[in-house]
């Protein structure tokens, strides 16, 4: 929590899916508030094709390398969602301005994995990266993990033992102390990466499990069914490497789990948190899920936040008490429910009216709140609002067509208490190459959403 104000803030930027013909590049975004170009893209770093649908990212060496004075947090890695490239991108040179170190080519990753869809990146105290898959190239769900060398990023193949992949994948999470890994589902690629279509929820195509590895050996030791299309997304530890609690968000379900290892060394989780949905008129659906897609816990492991990105509120809960989080600040920056939009509430039982569109400096922001990054103070919170281009272009069509925007909101770290820094706007729908989607947010030191302390 005393570690240095950032200053520099790396976000992939999403061309694909807008015609432009261009890549996704990654920007380089000032957020000193001393400096010149604060709040500007002062660097763009495009990638060698289009289409490849950057999304999250990770780094050759963290916080689980520490002690190690031969590794260096000098390479940024961004698996790509649409074309399973993984590119290494070098941050090291010149911190303002990244180069592009090397592209591990999709084929590579088939034939040595036989996984696709490449997302969450972690590195490992042992000198590897891994990450998670989403699918198999022929776009079934299929929950493994692609090792890298952190030094020659070759792939090695992969992490978990043959033929004991997950029945789905997305993100994870290791705690060494308690020897675990727990990986989470979103569903199976062919059906979600066109969209979400109703007709496909109660069929098994969207997961439903936490699944529990043994850290040493790679093996599969259990699956916590947490239902039917819950589809677990992000899930964290708390930061305390000696902690055996974290949490799990289901954007389906709009709830918030929380698991913990038990008396026996098995794992569990029970539901802490149920937004409820809203009836609604004009939407896809008569009722309306909060749809919480992101999630990040402080480093003090005392405050949780989260994103909703259909009902477009970010919360903050006190989880000092693990087992019952307490909300302690709300505020809604974007959604699908403002005054005067297509949909109508008709039933809330959380708000009296709808919240007006939100603005800021003059500039209406569409899309919903989504990708969360927590300044190493606490008192920072920043936020994108682009999730994935078919899901943008479905839910947010005018996302597509006006850009994302990065915001900054204050944080009360004593009582609890979120609000809108109405200085701070970074638009991307005034780049160069047209409006962009910005997703998550990476800090050149490590941040609270990819370190884990071993």
């Amino acid at each position: 929590m005393k570690g240095p104000r950032e200053r520099l803030i790396y976000v992939p930027c999403i061309l694909t899916g807008t015609g432009t013909q261009a890549p996704d590049y990654l920007a380089t975004v000032d957020v000193d508030p001393e400096s010149p170009t604060y709040c500007t893209v002062i660097h763009r770093l495009p990638m060698p094709y289009i289409d490849d649908e950057l999304h999250h990212s990770g780094w050759n060496a963290c916080s689980s390398c520490f002690g190690d004075t031969t590794k260096k947090r000098n390479r940024l890695i961004l698996p790509c969602l649409g074309s399973s490239r993984i590119y290494v991108v070098d941050t090291g040179t010149d911190q303002r301005a990244p180069r592009l170190y090397k592209v591990i080519e999709p084929r590579e990753v088939f034939q040595k994995c036989d996984l696709a869809l490449p997302h969450t990146s972690h590195c490992l105290g042992s000198g590897e990266v891994m990450i998670s898959a989403i699918g198999d190239p022929r776009g079934n769900a299929k929950g493994g993990f692609i090792l890298l060398d952190a030094e020659t990023f070759e792939v090695k193949g992969n992490w978990e033992r043959p033929s004991q992949a997950a029945p789905q994948g997305y993100d994870f999470w290791y705690q060494p102390r308690h020897n675990v890994m727990i990986s989470t589902e979103w569903g199976i690629p062919k059906f979600f990466v066109t969209g979400f279509n109703p007709a496909d929820l109660g069929k098994g195509r969207y997961g439903r499990r936490l699944n529990v590895w043994d850290w040493t050996t790679h093996c599969l030791l259990q699956s916590i069914d947490l239902g039917e299309d819950a589809a677990p997304f992000e899930i964290r530890f708390l930061h305390n490497p000696d902690a055996a609690h974290g949490m799990v968000v289901c954007p389906l379900h709009s709830a918030v789990f929380h698991f913990y290892k038990t008396q026996d060394g098995s794992w569990t989780a029970d539901k802490v948190i149920q937004i409820p949905n809203k009836k609604v008129s004009g939407w896809l659906l008569p009722e309306m899920p909060a749809f919480i897609t992101d999630m990040l816990i402080s480093l003090d492991d005392r405050f949780m936040y989260m994103s909703n990105f259909i009902h477009g509120d970010v919360r903050q809960y006190d989880i000092t008490n693990p087992y019952c989080p307490r909300l302690v600040g709300q505020v809604f920056v974007g959604g699908s429910i403002p005054e005067g939009g297509v949909v109508t509430v008709l039933e809330d039982p959380e708000l009296n009216c709808q919240p007006d569109p939100f603005m800021i400096q003059a500039r209406r922001v569409y899309g919903g709140p989504q990708m969360l990054q927590l300044s190493l103070d606490g008192k920072r919170l920043y936020v994108t609002n682009s999730l994935y281009t078919p899901w943008d272009k479905q839910f947010y069509p005018e996302l597509v067509r006006e850009g994302s925007v990065m915001l900054q909101i204050d944080v009360d770290t004593e009582s609890g208490g979120l609000c809108v820094n109405e200085d701070f706007l970074v638009d991307f729908g005034k780049e160069p190459c047209g409006p962009a989607r910005a997703h998550e947010m990476r800090y050149p030191g490590g941040d609270c959403t990819s370190d884990i302390w071993v």
